[in-house]
């Protein structure tokens, strides 16, 4: 399992700001404010994890993008929301995991915390794949966009295990289970990018970081 809180936090705390993006952006006014609640559950785990390792503002707006370890996968860019609901099926997925096993382990920090994020990482999981099948078994357009999406984010998914290869065999049982469902195809094994948990991102994330920390920058030790 993954326990590096500062990997951890950052993990949510990007997937948060990407989430937030979304707001009045998704197909449905329903789905606008269940993928807002999404991005506080992932807010409020990056503020536990950070917590642990420093001041959590510091931590997040004070930052380069050097200095932020999440995995490549949160901070890619969502061309459609196949890509968001795509990213949120396999992240969560992970997540789900990733927490029910630290909520057992040794560090009882990180049990503590564990524990609570686990209950929302299953709904985020349940949400993300409720939507999945949805798309994957509906129209042609909507399968071919979630068909594509999953082919463009599947790469990404093995740095998620870097740190948890003992996940990784649940991890694939849950997600070819939706997948199945969905009448979607899960792809093959190859170009596997990595770099994220050492610092070494994508452009995106830079662009992402310019505008999540622009106010803090601005206005330095501001209170609100």
């Amino acid at each position: 399992m993954s326990t590096d809180p500062l990997a951890l936090g950052d993990d949510a705390l990007i997937a948060a700001q990407r989430l937030s993006m979304w707001c009045a952006r998704a197909p449905e006014l329903e789905e606008d404010v269940a993928l807002t609640n999404i991005a506080l559950d992932q807010l409020g785990a990056a503020r536990l994890f950070l917590s642990l390792v420093g001041d959590e503002d510091e931590l997040a707006f004070q930052r380069g993008d050097r200095e932020f370890r999440n995995v490549l996968l949160v901070e890619l860019p969502e061309r459609d929301f196949a890509v968001v609901i795509v990213k949120l099926l396999f992240l969560s997925a992970f997540q789900r995991l990733n927490y029910a096993a630290l909520a057992h382990g040794s560090d009882p920090r990180l049990a503590g915390i564990a524990a609570k994020t686990v209950k929302e990482s299953a709904y985020h999981l349940d949400h993300s794949a409720q939507w999945t099948v949805r798309l994957g078994d509906g129209t042609p357009l909507s399968h071919q966009r979630m068909q594509s999406a999953v082919a463009d984010v599947w790469p990404y998914t093995h740095e998620l295990f870097e740190d948890a290869p003992s996940v990784r065999g649940n991890w694939l049982s849950t997600v070819d289970g939706v997948l199945t469902e969905a009448t979607l195809t899960r792809p093959t094994d190859g170009w596997q990018p990595t770099g994220g948990r050492s610092g070494r991102h994508t452009e995106a994330l830079s662009y992402l970081l310019a505008e999540m920390q622009v106010l803090h920058r601005a206005h330095p030790g501001a209170r609100w």
